[in-house]
């Protein structure tokens, strides 16, 4: 599998775990606020996989979790194999994924390879396509989340709250989904790279944190697990 970037230890990736995280390269996705821009072509710089696994194996007993992230790490053809690899290191593993690839998640809940999903859901469906670029499907991404509430997968969903998503937005997209377990509203931050054709949009004022926080509280009526990041 291919990874192209690596946080060595993380507090706030992997609830109640130190974990580190590795990011895998590609994405079906062109959300125009995203922070890992480098990674979606798929062209980043690849990590040696003995590097990967050396670290990995010097580090068991000091974290407990791999978050896997990206980019979109399942559209990776060995997901499976690399995931199984880390846990018979003694790890948890968390995927973090775009909810793109029912099919995938399927595979892996039926062998029951991850401890922990975080599943993005980024805009109301209507504006999918809008938000996260052309092909983006918000059905798909619904199949995901029923799929894992289904199986009692523990799992969370996650939205960042960026300037263009209005509280109605918010809450259509709270109706869409099905009640889960966690309901996480993150805050919005400007990029460090984006294309320039989207400056205007990447620009503009973020929620305050006390916006933010009583947004969610009104989000509570539909998803009685949200919560602000944070808090």
């Amino acid at each position: 599998m291919k990874i192209s970037g690596i946080v060595k230890s993380s507090l706030i990736d992997y609830p109640g775990n130190v974990a580190c995280v590795l990011f895998a390269p590609g994405c079906n996705f062109n959300c125009f606020y995203c922070h890992n821009r480098r990674l979606i072509e798929g062209s980043e710089n690849i990590i040696s996989p003995g590097y990967i696994q050396d670290f990995l194996k010097k580090r068991t007993g000091f974290l407990d979790a791999v978050v896997i992230s990206g980019g979109e790490p399942t559209l990776q053809p060995d997901l499976s194999e690399y995931i199984r690899s880390i846990k018979a290191m003694g790890y948890k593993v968390k995927l973090d994924t775009n909810g793109s690839s029912p099919e995938t998640v399927k595979k892996l809940l039926d062998e029951k390879l991850c401890d922990y999903y975080a599943v993005d859901y980024k805009a109301p469906a209507k504006r999918y396509e809008e938000i996260c670029g052309p092909g983006a499907d918000a059905g798909r991404v619904l199949k995901t989340i029923n799929l894992l509430l289904s199986r009692n997968a523990d799992f969370q969903v996650r939205t960042t709250v960026i300037p263009q998503l209005q509280a109605e937005d918010l809450f259509s997209m709270a109706k869409e989904l099905p009640v889960v377990p966690g309901y996480v509203l993150n805050p919005y931050r400007k990029p460090d790279e984006y294309l320039p054709r989207d400056e205007d949009r990447v620009s503009k004022k973020p929620y305050s944190g006390t916006e933010l926080k009583y947004l969610c509280k009104k989000v509570t009526t539909f998803q009685p697990n949200a919560l602000c990041a944070g808090h």
